[in-house]
């Protein structure tokens, strides 16, 4: 990786660190849910007439918009508002890859290693030291938010995986235009439209400040960026850079926050990211094919191999071998009306598959950002 490229996942972790403690400044200002509501919303407009049309179905949008923008995100934000230190809800946000690692296991069939069961069970020895801390000084009530929160990006990065969508920017400002309206709704029902109205007749330079920012430098840019690295390197090059999300979100609520960092939070954190990059980064293990799938595909043959439907070359003194009766030879094809089985997407890391994070997400090959 060239020295700005290297610079450029630095700062986008950077972004995505600060972003807590933004967030946490922000929640000053608006109620949890109109920010979380208005943070999409700046995101998608007017980004979502510069980047084109979907490019992959509606029901891929609609769903992570749902999974990702309206549950992780108004958790998150609910969960800080009700007591959450910005900097441990960086760090505890990042139990997302075994969430992730787990709901792939359950719903596309990929096992996972052996070192990736032991970066689980560190992970979960990470968030259990957390809980410890935060419970002797916090609100364990919202350590559990921010916890569902993660379990909700996990599930938003299989989403994503299974959208595969080319253009993770596109994605993302598409993304954001679904939950603007359900996030308003909860909002009007549950903080009440004079809580919301008095926040916005009362915005001033700093509210519109963190707004802009957690909707065009941790979104925009941040996802931008992303993308781009990603398109040019693997993702077991990039996706590591994202550990570095907790670290620059813990150390900037520190400096800017005044939140204490304890000797059991630098204990969690060392389990947590030890963990998450054991999860994230470890080999993934071929998933298991449906003994149907292994019936109607007899082998997975690589482009230059021979076709299953000709004969293997013979030696130049040999006659090909022909079959004894041509009228009854039946042909190696799948029936007209039965489309092929698809092939198993295989990823090699919890990044942003064709995905993030942003605070995203998320994203699914990258694992980072609130």
């Amino acid at each position: 990786m060239r020295p700005t490229h290297l610079a450029l996942a630095v700062l986008v972790a950077a972004v995505w660190g600060v972003n807590f403690t933004v967030v946490e400044i922000g929640l000053g200002h608006f109620p949890p849910l109109l920010f979380s509501a208005l943070r999409f919303l700046v995101a998608a407009l007017p980004a979502v007439f510069f980047v084109g049309r979907p490019k992959v179905a509606w029901k891929w949008i609609v769903a992570v918009g749902l999974v990702l923008g309206v549950a992780k995100f108004g958790l998150l934000f609910v969960g800080m508002d009700a007591g959450m230190p910005a900097g441990l809800s960086s760090l505890v946000l990042q139990i997302q890859s075994v969430f992730t690692a787990v709901i792939a296991f359950a719903v596309l069939g990929e096992r996972p290693t052996r070192v990736r069961l032991l970066g689980m069970a560190v992970a979960l020895a990470g968030i259990g030291v957390a809980a410890a801390d935060e419970g002797a000084s916090g609100s364990l009530g919202a350590f559990a938010l921010v916890v569902a929160a993660a379990a909700c990006w996990g599930a938003s990065n299989v989403l994503t995986r299974r959208a595969s969508p080319p253009d993770p920017l596109n994605f993302m400002v598409w993304v954001s235009t679904v939950p603007v309206l359900p996030l308003l709704a909860l909002s009007l029902l549950t903080e009440g439209p004079s809580r919301d109205l008095a926040a916005l007749r009362a915005l001033d330079w700093q509210g519109a400040g963190t707004l802009g920012y957690v909707a065009w430098v941790t979104t925009v840019f941040g996802f931008g960026a992303w993308g781009w690295l990603l398109h040019r390197h693997p993702a077991s090059t990039v996706a590591p850079f994202s550990l570095l999300v907790p670290v620059f979100g813990m150390t900037s609520a520190a400096l800017f926050l005044g939140e204490p960092v304890s000797g059991l939070r630098w204990c969690a954190a060392a389990l947590l990211v030890g963990g998450v990059a054991l999860t994230s980064l470890a080999p993934a293990a071929r998933s298991a094919v449906p003994s149907a799938a292994r019936s109607a595909v007899p082998s997975a043959v690589p482009p230059s191999a021979p076709s299953a439907v000709q004969p293997a070359a013979q030696p130049a003194d040999r006659a090909p071998v022909q079959p004894a009766d041509h009228a009854h030879a039946q042909p190696v094809a799948q029936p007209a009306d039965q489309p092929p089985v698809p092939p198993v997407v295989q990823p090699d890391g919890t990044a942003w598959t064709s995905v993030h994070p942003v605070d995203v997400p998320a994203p699914e090959r990258t694992g980072a950002g609130s």
